[in-house]
């Protein structure tokens, strides 16, 4: 069951996978009028643009690799086993061709149809749009085994098939009938490929061979031999120069001139691995390679000698790499070194910004003479480096130990080179011991010292601008044992180290001293250590982890459930969460503040290397037989996730790797969903019997309650607005000599304004419940209604209780019987003090003549003092605290 998106870590993408062993297809786009490059990695096809060797698109992944590849001008068909899909707009699925019983290895996009072969010897022609059998047309292995396929051009309804015999059979597919046999050349087919005349073939042999035929009359124009094996692809230019290129299973390349009919020149190692597709682009001298060796190259043919020299690639390792480090502080960089020899850089951002710093040697000059295969100054595989970015352009940042040897060597980011320094011990500098080697190397975080520590035990500190040899931890050896991990703190304070012995040793940088020393509960395997927090993290054989505070030098947290060796750790920029990987395929990730294992994921294969981005955006792992770097992005950052310790019955769902393409989270609504359903907690009303608690509602509720006759008069207004009264339209006057106007008459408001009380005398919701009260002894339904009202409806409740008001002396003693019960189980303590203190103050006359209501006061202020005594202890404890942290130099 695949868990994307539903724990800490969503898978994201893939890093630096380029090229498989599947031939690439190259194809015109009219509209856009480029060519585009259509290349098989794993189980999606990547699509580049030529002219940049960009990436423009990524497929949807199919269930399993994609084993063959094919073209038109619609569509990309990849097959998979025996099952052939066709893939619109480089994305989407939109056909599926089922009917083989066996893997097809064979592909061609023949008009409206697609022609197919599988191993067991069965080609079918499929109708494009209705995905039906055309034909299908079953071949004896005995005796033609098709090996090769090929539409010759103007050969109207017509295939060339190769065999694994020799022979060649051109078939009419429309009417089914074979039209000719040409007998071979005794040995098996490799290739086929169209040349630029028409009837000619040249025609790839398992021998080596290049058979260039003319199909029409049967008759072989010229002949070529390479003794590198069978050839593995074939190509023609058609720029105006007659050449023909051909590949082989040994990675070089070979230039025939067809005019001259001889061999024009070699390009030796341009794929460390077979050439799997080879094509020159239609009317430009440029050449596109791809290899089983995760790389896709252009080639430009633009100097003097034919030969061709690399224009534009894209290059990963080409064997497994074993350990992955971020570097720098953007989080945008990523350093790898492969089993296949090199260091190479991978960049987060855009695959143009990928540096490859090459293979260690041992001498640069004389590996660049004897080439890549014959090289026996090349080093062994990186096991562990350190890099910082601090003077990285001054000198070398990078410092890195191999497999099986003892000189370390230094790199240099900048320059994308290997260094100037080999570090060695200086006893070792004439010969090399073969049992000795360098094991695990850090180095300081102002890039000036590397610490270096070996398999017998020694730690050494080098310049990283010299070279120089610094000085030594311990009279000879820091540790009887091999070291399993070298640490610098942050400060160039302390240096800590791990023996296989099973001791840890803390030295001082600069004096050598050693300062102190702890036995381990277990031989260690490793360690890393968190230079902000002070926290060592150490991995142990029996698969258990600590961690150790370097301040205290006391093991603070440990930590076990991993069931295979831990392969590598790596800890959150805050230093928060320490993530572990192992050989039993789980990736856990332990909170440090509370010692618990908050994620836990199962991949298909061991992460053999962990790397947590400075700014704590991904994760990036490296696993077994991988060639691939997989980044997964925290979802802490952009989504609600729970990181509730996990029960200790937890079972792991498998997560599928990510893909090229970015993924999203797709069911991120639902996911947030089950998130609230593990995260959401409702608050009780009180946590504890003991404790004091306040109500959850706002101070608007309860605040001005004693204020609200000073808030009424500032708001009343000072007189109500009068509405002007329309004047007539003929003004009345007064009769006599001078002209006089009649007053206006005035209104007599007769009507009373006294409220008669009579009609309010009815008793309200809250007052009902105070009386039941009385019997029951239950206030928590008045204490409800209270808490809904608002400032003025509650004085107009609590008003209503006094006997002018329509109240009684019972109800009074119920409400102060309400507050009583409140402050016993203290709660809502804020509202208790808010309602006491308006009921005092507005019926303080009533209070004072009546003895039982007195009496209940009296039991009110004894719990009032008692509760705020305590409290009062509590805030001055808390203050003083507060005041001392403040003030004390720490």
């Amino acid at each position: 069951m695949a868990r994307e998106g539903a724990g800490l870590f969503a898978a994201f993408r893939v890093l630096g996978r380029f090229s498989g062993h599947v031939p690439h297809v190259l194809r015109y786009h009219g509209r856009h009028r480029q060519f585009y490059l259509a290349v098989a990695v794993g189980s999606s096809v990547h699509t580049y643009n030529v002219k940049k060797l960009g990436i423009v698109a990524v497929s949807n992944t199919l269930p399993q690799d994609i084993t063959c590849l094919a073209a038109d001008r619609m569509l990309i068909f990849a097959s998979y086993d025996n099952v052939l899909q066709a893939f619109a707009r480089n994305k989407e699925v939109v056909h599926t061709y089922e009917g083989h019983k066996a893997r097809i290895h064979l592909l061609q996009p023949f008009g409206d149809h697609v022609i197919s072969v599988d191993v067991d010897n069965v080609l079918i022609v499929w109708n494009i749009q209705s995905e039906e059998e055309y034909l299908r047309i079953d071949f004896d292995k005995a005796t033609f085994a098709v090996s090769a396929l090929l539409h010759p051009s103007t050969y109207l309804n017509k295939i060339l098939l190769g065999s694994e015999q020799g022979t060649l059979q051109l078939w009419n597919i429309r009417s089914n009938k074979l039209l000719y046999s040409f007998p071979g050349w005794g040995l098996a087919v490799t290739t086929l490929e169209q040349a630029p005349a028409v009837d000619v073939v040249a025609v790839g042999l398992v021998s080596g061979h290049i058979i260039v035929h003319n199909i029409k009359f049967d008759e072989t124009l010229m002949k070529f031999q390479q003794d590198w094996g069978p050839i593995t692809a074939i190509s023609f230019r058609t720029d105006g120069h007659p050449v023909m290129a051909a590949g082989s299973p040994v990675g070089h390349i070979a230039l025939w001139d067809l005019e001259e009919k001889k061999l024009m020149c070699q390009m030796q190692d341009a794929h460390s691995t077979a050439i799997a597709g080879m094509t020159f682009v239609p009317g430009e001298p440029l050449l596109i390679t791809n290899g089983a060796d995760n790389a896709l190259r252009v080639w430009i043919f633009d100097g003097p000698g034919g030969t061709g020299r690399v224009l534009r690639s894209r290059m990963g390792h080409s064997a497994p790499p074993t350990k992955i480090r971020y570097h720098g502080q953007n989080g945008e960089q990523i350093l790898s070194a492969g089993q296949d020899g090199t260091l190479q850089s991978f960049s987060t951002v855009h695959e143009k910004f990928n540096k490859s710093l090459g293979r260690g040697s041992i001498n640069k000059k004389k590996s660049k003479k004897k080439g890549l295969k014959l090289d026996t100054m090349a080093l062994p595989p990186i096991t562990a480096f350190a890099s910082e970015v601090a003077h990285q352009s001054d000198w070398d940042g990078i410092v890195a130990c191999h497999q099986g040897y003892i000189t370390c060597t230094t790199w240099n980011y900048q320059k994308t080179s290997m260094g100037a320094h080999k570090l060695r011990p200086e006893e070792f500098s004439k010969h090399k011991p073969v049992d000795i080697y360098a094991t695990a190397v850090d180095i300081t975080s102002c890039g000036n010292f590397a610490v270096i520590g070996m398999s017998t035990g020694q730690v050494d500190v080098y310049n990283m601008q010299s070279g120089i040899h610094r000085g030594r931890y311990g009279e000879e050896t820091a540790h009887e044992g091999a070291i399993r991990g070298v640490a610098v703190d942050g400060l160039n304070q302390l240096v800590i180290t791990a023996g296989s012995e099973g001791l840890l040793k803390i030295w001082k940088f600069k004096m050598k001293d050693l300062v102190y020393s702890t036995e381990l509960s277990s031989s260690p395997s490793g360690i890393l250590l968190h230079r902000d927090s002070g926290i060592l993290g150490i991995a142990f054989e029996d698969f258990t982890i600590s961690a150790l505070d370097i301040e205290t030098r006391k093991i603070v947290r440990r930590f076990s459930g991993h069931h295979g060796r831990i392969n590598d750790m790596t800890f959150s920029p805050d230093g928060r969460w320490l993530i572990t990987s192992s050989m039993d395929c789980s990736i856990k990730t332990w909170d440090l503040p509370t010692g618990c294992l908050i994620d836990c994921f199962l991949v298909d294969s061991a992460a053999v290397s962990l790397t947590m981005s400075p700014t704590g955006d991904f994760l990036a792992s490296a696993h077994v037989d991988d060639l691939g770097i997989y980044l997964w992005s925290n979802r802490s950052l952009y989504s609600l996730v729970s990181l509730r310790p996990l029960p200790a019955d937890y079972e792991p769902s498998l997560v599928t790797l990510p893909s090229t393409c970015p993924m999203q989270d797709m069911d991120v609504s639902g996911d947030e969903e089950a998130c609230d359903e593990m995260i959401e907690y409702v608050s009780p009303e009180q946590l504890g019997e003991q404790l004091v608690t306040l109500s959850l509602l706002p101070e608007s509720r309860w605040k001005n309650l004693l204020n609200l006759d000073i808030i009424k008069k500032k708001n009343k207004p000072r007189e109500p607005p009068k509405v002007p009264k329309s004047a007539p339209f003929f003004i009345p006057t007064l009769p006599g000599l001078i002209p006089r106007y009649i007053p206006p008459e005035e209104e007599n408001d007769t009507q009373s304004k006294v409220v008669n009380l009579g009609v309010l005398a009815q008793k309200s919701d809250f007052y009902i419940h105070l009386e039941e009260a009385l019997s029951s002894n239950e206030y928590k339904a008045p204490l409800d209604l209270l808490k809904s009202l608002g400032p003025s409806n509650i004085e107009v409740e609590l008003r209503g209780l006094a006997p002018e008001g329509g109240g009684s002396m019972e109800v009074m003693l119920s409400f102060l019987r309400m507050i009583g019960m409140m402050l016993n189980k203290k709660y809502n303590f804020e509202l208790a003090q808010a309602y006491l203190a308006l009921f005092l103050k507005l019926h303080l006359k009533i209070l004072s003549s009546e003895p039982k209501l007195l009496e209940e006061l009296s039991k009110l202020s004894v719990q009032l003092g008692e509760t705020w005594i305590h409290l009062r202890a509590l805030f001055n404890q808390s203050l003083c605290i507060l005041t001392y942290m403040k003030s004390a130099l720490l």
